[in-house]
């Protein structure tokens, strides 16, 4: 049942209906709890939704029962950086690396991450938590009252259950904007009129579920009082066989220090002879084959290396040494099978002897070098199975398939030649398009950004990307795709066409041409989107907009400002402000 509903959500998320797969994801998470794919899924759908205070709790949860799982602090930088806690996001992409160096979208994350954090710091609080400070004040309560369409809302134990929620966590506001009441106080404390759809007379809010309590810290247990020590034994009289074992220890201990400092002094040839007279003297000490196989490493010897390192897993084996000198000896033997490593395939054991040295002990600086090995042979397989030739052909058959309509087949084709060779951005374009045939945008769209990132003036790139944006009902961010692909080639017909396109659907909203529930739906979209929040809450434009409604000879004057007109552009584009 549990994978059932898992399925459902993936094919929603897959088709861009975030909504409808969070609640598949909860659906599943009921039926399997333990489940840590299901949290970070349904992190991704929120945090889609914009609502990263719930993406977060999800995303931490994630990481509480995997947290060895990599991807899961991957959706925790996300939800960080949602909510614009930058330095946060760039600690959990961090670790997240730290687990798995090579995952490209950590990576992203995290350069993604450190911009923002680079970044100047915008001029007072903004996004949710701007929205939510309006909601702080004492004149908050005095407002609602005397306003005689908000008043009857403080007779509602929700509502009050919802100022109170925003009241305590400012950015909890996003969670609860699509109720029509929150939108009304909203434009009450704005002073400006938000143009909504009347609700009907039969619908009622749900209230919102509070967000989970955090769990208490348990208080620190009390440091049992220290045992005193015992008087030591006194020393029992040795043999002359012991005495002798005794002086040989000693011997090769000094000798092992002499091999040392030989050793940080880079004089490897005096090392070895150190490092052998010591094994020499004693043979049940692993650390001195262990110390002989890391100077044979820096001599360029990995064969030698090698063999030190099987006589050290053996001979500790024997002796019942400690798992961490095994571990040691197995870490040296995979570095040193790494350095000989000419092919993709010469990684396999050295990746295995890594894992070997795992088990025995998991030492960061052991598993770091496992992931640099895995990395090192993906990276070559890449580079041998590199053919631009091949490419072609794959291409051109997935082109075949896609006049065939056959979409997922092409798709596959198209996949096999990126894999060939990744720099083309052709197909990462023609596999955009067949994503956008099957109604999985959030891939095209990805395919159709990667697209633009190879080649910025491919032309085909920037209609991919405002089709996808355009059946997303995204029209402002669609159009401007659009005029950023006629500044490279200002006669193309497809981008003059989606301009004009973009241009009808947002006249329709402003002459009151769509429905309630697409102009809602719209509504809701925008007021996630945070630089529509930065633009609600810049005190400048709330008098801008306050102009339009009380002052139209001063809003004239206002819009001979390219950053204003630019601003009120964006709030009609997004069917908050309709202009009649």
């Amino acid at each position: 049942m549990a994978d059932e509903a898992k399925a459902k959500g993936n094919a929603a998320f897959s088709a861009g209906r975030f909504e409808e797969a969070a609640r598949h994801f909860t659906d599943a998470i009921a039926l399997a709890p333990g489940n840590h794919v299901l949290y970070s899924n349904r992190s991704a759908a929120l945090a889609s939704l914009h609502r990263y205070s719930d993406a977060l709790a999800d995303a931490h949860k994630t990481v509480e029962l995997k947290p060895d799982w990599a991807k899961g602090y991957s959706r925790l930088g996300a939800a960080h950086l949602g909510l614009g806690d930058a330095a946060s996001a760039v600690a959990a992409y961090e670790k997240g690396l730290a687990l798995d160096p090579s995952n490209d979208g950590l990576k992203a994350g995290l350069d993604d991450a450190k911009k923002a954090a680079a970044a100047p710091p915008r001029r007072g609080p903004s996004g949710p938590d701007g929205l939510g400070q309006m909601f702080q004040g004492p004149e908050l309560w005095s407002k609602i009252a005397s306003d005689p369409t908000t008043r009857a809302y403080l007779s509602e134990p929700d509502f009050m259950q919802m100022l109170r929620e925003v009241q305590r966590n400012p950015s909890s506001i996003s969670m609860y904007l699509s109720d029509p009441r929150m939108m009304q106080v909203l434009s009450l404390m704005l002073n400006v009129k938000i143009q909504r759809p009347e609700a009907s007379e039969s619908s009622q809010s749900t209230p919102s579920q509070p967000p989970p309590q955090q769990q208490q810290t348990p208080p620190p247990e009390t440091k049992a009082r220290e045992v005193e020590p015992e008087p030591e034994p006194e020393p029992m009289d040795l043999t002359d066989e012991e005495k002798d074992r005794k002086e040989k220890k000693a011997a090769a201990q000094k000798e092992k220090e002499l091999g040392n400092t030989a050793y940080k002094k880079k004089d490897f040839e005096t090392a070895i002879q150190h490092y052998t007279k010591a094994l020499e003297l004693d043979d049940e000490d692993i650390s001195y084959l262990t110390n002989r196989a890391a100077v044979y490493i820096e001599m360029g010897k990995y064969d030698e290396c090698i063999k030190d390192c099987d006589k050290a897993v053996e001979r500790g084996r024997e002796l019942r040494a400690d798992f961490k000198m095994i571990s040691r000896a197995l870490t040296r033997k995979g570095t040193a099978l790494v350095k000989l490593a000419k092919t993709s395939k010469d990684f396999d054991i050295a990746i295995e002897t890594f894992q070997k040295a795992l088990t025995e002990h998991r030492n960061p600086d052991t598993l770091k070098k496992l992931n640099e090995a895995e990395r090192a042979k993906k990276d070559l397989e890449q580079q041998e199975y590199y053919d631009p030739k091949l490419a072609d052909e794959e291409r051109e058959k997935g082109n075949e398939f896609f006049k065939e309509q056959k979409y997922p087949e092409a798709i596959k084709h198209y996949t096999e030649a990126l894999r060939r060779n990744p720099k083309d951005p052709r197909v990462y374009s023609n596999r955009a398009a067949c994503y956008t045939k099957l109604g999985a945008m959030p891939e095209g769209l990805k395919d159709a950004e990667k697209c633009l990132d190879l080649d910025p003036t491919f032309t085909k790139g920037y209609t991919r990307k405002g089709a996808i944006q355009f059946f997303m009902k995204e029209y402002d961010k669609a159009m401007e795709t659009y005029q950023a692909g006629l500044k490279h080639d200002p006669n193309n017909p497809e981008l003059l066409d989606g301009v004009r396109r973009c241009i009808e659907q947002i006249n329709k909203a402003n002459r009151g041409e769509i429905s309630q529930d697409e102009l809602q739906e719209r509504q809701n979209k925008a007021m996630q989107d945070p630089e529509i929040q930065n633009i609600l809450t810049d005190p400048i434009m709330r008098q801008v907009l306050i102009d339009f409604q009380e002052n139209p000879r001063a809003a004239q004057e206002h819009l001979k400002n390219p950053g204003v007109m630019q601003k009120i552009q964006k709030l009609v584009s997004a069917g908050i402000v309709q202009m009649r």
